[in-house]
């Protein structure tokens, strides 16, 4: 059996398509951010890693990555 040393891209290795955020069930909570999204190569999927795992009530949201943004929520804590 042949074998090829194909380098593995992992997730860390470019910007992630989305950033996941956790949003509490009441009126204008705090989102929070617990991970992030990397788009499959096939465009069919993503690749999910939390940082964090919401255990409140609420939603995780999906939002595309935008640098500016993270780096205002950064700014601010």
């Amino acid at each position: 059996m042949k074998r090829t040393n194909k380098k593995q891209q992992t997730p860390e290795a470019k910007a992630p398509a989305m950033i996941a955020y956790h949003v509490p069930d009441r009126e204008n909570a705090p989102w929070t951010r617990i991970g992030a999204a990397w788009d499959h190569k096939d465009e069919r999927g993503f690749t999910l890693q939390l940082d964090l795992v919401p255990v409140a009530a609420g939603r995780v949201v999906l939002r595309e990555y935008d640098p500016k943004m993270i780096e205002e929520e950064e700014s601010a804590e």
